[in-house]
């Protein structure tokens, strides 16, 4: 039966101990904090119930205190890595860096900003702009770059990036407004890179930004897109120029050498042709001056000597046969050099029996004697013994 029905008496099971059975509402919050507190207050070495004191003891306060400050040195902990170093800041000011490995720092009083000294970072600048003969050209440039002090990177300017990608571009639009068109698409584009790097570190240095470039790329340079087709033309052109005063170049490398080559072996050619003919016509000279006592001492004789010499010498190098019969109007001709092309390389030539050249003989002799001069002498009609 529930307390509340009508006919019960039991009003001690009033959950809100209303006492004379009067339903006054429930009781008062703090009356039950109070009892609560009571009851664990004693665990922390407060008042025990029925003590009109409250609140926590000395231990229990000792007790939270060293919690928290177990907690709070925990919580500064940290690990700085290898290709980092932390920037640590004491409210706000600048205090130390803090090398690699693992640290330790007062929370709420000091702060750690980690950067990273190692990796390459990098940024870009692009844009048309106008060259110093007054053309527009569209030239990206990349530029990378490295931080070597943390402190100055986070403090010397608000930001050191922005202020390089700045700079990258004051540097290069001042660079690139003192060359020609031709120097920034073609032949001067190493030029405009080292002189970009070098104007590049002169505006950033005295901003002390704590980093250093590496190196700066000239990523690519291209007229407008209204233009394009002309400059492409302009440049084909001058490759092609290029192209072929390196054709002509390797080519008189090529014939300059041979040419000297054969110009000195004319030369020696011609010094060894001059040598020889020189001791040839000694030799002749000498052959002369040996000849002329012998000539002296028998005319005759030596001009018949020297006639069957030179004839010797010039028909010996004809392959004709003349055969010339004293005392006869005939002579004979033999083309054996005809006869040989006749019959191949591997003919074999069929000399004359014996019965044959007797019958030539007798020829001969019945000619000589038949020809007889006045005297009883011989008409001798032989050029060889007249010696003519």
């Amino acid at each position: 039966m529930a307390w509340n029905e009508p006919g019960n008496n039991g009003n001690d099971k009033d959950p809100w101990n209303n006492k004379g059975g009067k339903d006054q509402g429930p009781p008062d919050l703090d009356e039950v904090l109070r009892k609560f507190s009571g009851k664990f207050g004693g665990l922390f070495g407060g008042n025990k119930p029925g003590n009109n004191g409250g609140g926590l003891g000395g231990a229990g306060i000792s007790f939270i205190l060293i919690i928290a400050v177990i907690v709070w040195a925990l919580s500064g902990i940290y690990t700085v890595k290898e290709a980092e170093r932390g920037v640590v800041l004491q409210f706000g000011q600048f205090d130390r860096i803090a090398e690699p490995g693992l640290r330790w720092k007062m929370t709420f009083i000091e702060r750690v900003i980690p950067v990273d000294i190692e990796a390459v970072r990098s940024l870009s600048a692009k844009g048309f702009m106008l060259t110093e003969d007054e053309n527009v050209v569209n030239v990206e440039f990349e530029v990378q770059y490295r931080v070597i002090d943390p402190h100055l990177y986070k403090f010397s300017v608000t930001d050191a990036d922005h202020s390089l990608q700045q700079a990258l571009d004051s540097a290069l639009r001042y660079v690139i407004g003192h060359v020609k068109m031709d120097q920034v698409l073609t032949t001067g584009r190493e030029v405009v890179r080292q002189q970009t790097w070098d104007e590049l570190n002169k505006i950033i240095e005295p901003y002390n930004l704590g980093i250093i470039v590496s190196d700066v790329n000239f990523k690519d340079s291209r007229p407008p897109g209204e233009v394009k087709d002309a400059f492409d033309d302009a440049i084909a052109a001058q490759e092609d120029e290029e192209r072929f005063i390196r054709e002509a170049e390797a080519y008189a490398r090529e014939i300059e050498p041979r040419a000297r080559g054969q110009v000195t072996r004319m030369t020696q050619e011609a010094e060894a042709y001059r040598e020889r003919i020189t001791l040839e016509a000694q030799g002749e000279v000498a052959r002369f001056e040996k000849l002329l006592p012998e000539y002296q001492a028998a005319k005759e004789v030596t001009r018949q000597r020297l006639y069957i010499d030179a004839m010797e010498q010039v028909l010996g190098n004809s392959s004709k046969v003349l055969v010339d019969v004293k005392g006869g109007n005939n002579m004979l001709y033999l083309p054996l050099d005809k006869i040989m092309e006749k019959q191949g390389t591997a003919m074999r030539v069929a000399l004359p029996s014996s019965s044959d050249i007797k019958d030539l003989r007798n020829k001969i002799n019945t000619s000589r004697n038949s020809t007889v001069n006045p005297s009883g002498d011989r008409f001798a009609t032989d050029r060889f013994n007249e010696g003519r």
